[in-house]
């Protein structure tokens, strides 16, 4: 880790999904929703994985504090998968003994967050 490259992981993951949500919230509609996501780096750490967990974590800590705050009943949460089996392939060598999971468990998980009622969830696909 340097400083450089966590500085990535905190302009791009991080600062880069709060302010998606600071700058949409003038245009999502009432009662609409934000999901945003982490991943499973953060709760199952990998070598060469500090920046990312952090960055992840920093996401569910937002999610989850900010879904108190959020005006005009809009919702906010997050999807944390798993290494996705589409792309095992390259992931591999850095997730040794991780279990891949497809891509259309994620897309359930995503669609749980639009589509249902809660707010300030990590919904964790593993």
């Amino acid at each position: 880790m340097t400083p450089e490259l966590n500085e990535k992981g905190i302009e791009s993951k991080l600062k880069g999904q709060i302010n998606l949500v600071l700058l949409g919230l003038n245009n999502v509609n009432d009662n609409g929703s934000f999901t945003l996501t982490t991943g499973i780096m953060m709760d199952d750490p990998i070598p060469q994985g500090a920046s990312a967990a952090m960055a992840n974590g920093g996401v569910k800590s937002f999610v989850k504090a900010s879904s108190i705050e959020m005006p005009r009943g809009i919702r906010i949460n997050s999807v944390s998968p798993n290494a996705v089996e589409e792309s095992w392939e390259r992931l591999e060598p850095f997730f040794l003994g991780f279990e891949p999971v497809p891509a259309h468990r994620v897309a359930l998980a995503f669609k749980k967050s639009v589509c249902g009622a809660q707010t300030g969830q990590n919904y964790e696909v593993y």
